[in-house]
């Protein structure tokens, strides 16, 4: 009977995971962008089997950019793969991130850039230091 307890009481026993702080409105932008990019990289490589997915506006994010609301309308509003779950799923996530900036967090978000040829062709980071500079 007391290995029966010591089963049932042994979770309220152990330590609970604490997060350090709540999510923020910032932090909620910035993550939930990163999930749009990681699902439009994912809708992207089954081009194969949808291939409207090829028109859909590109959708590089950096939430510093003012030209990130104008993203995220287009790629809202274009018409391409309307039959396609994935990117109906991808479209409410963007819908979301938008009313997020625009609306909840605008308080919480500095725009550093309004650079739109930015948000289409990403610059791919290097943490290498160029050879003259070893």
């Amino acid at each position: 009977m007391t290995a029966w307890l010591l089963v049932l009481l042994l979770p309220l026993l152990q330590p609970r995971a604490v997060q350090p702080a709540p999510p923020t409105c910032y932090s909620r932008m910035l993550g939930l962008s990163q999930e749009i990019e990681g699902a439009f990289q994912t809708l992207q490589s089954m081009e194969a089997s949808e291939p409207c997915v090829r028109y859909l506006p590109r959708l590089h994010l950096d939430i510093h950019n003012y030209c990130v609301l104008a993203k995220l309308r287009a790629f809202v509003a274009s018409s391409q793969c309307w039959k396609v779950a994935q990117v109906e799923i991808l479209k409410d996530k963007v819908r979301k991130l938008y009313t997020i900036i625009n609306s909840f967090c605008r308080q919480d978000l500095v725009f550093l850039s309004d650079d739109c040829n930015a948000l289409e062709y990403q610059i791919p980071v290097t943490t290498a230091l160029p050879d003259h500079q070893l």
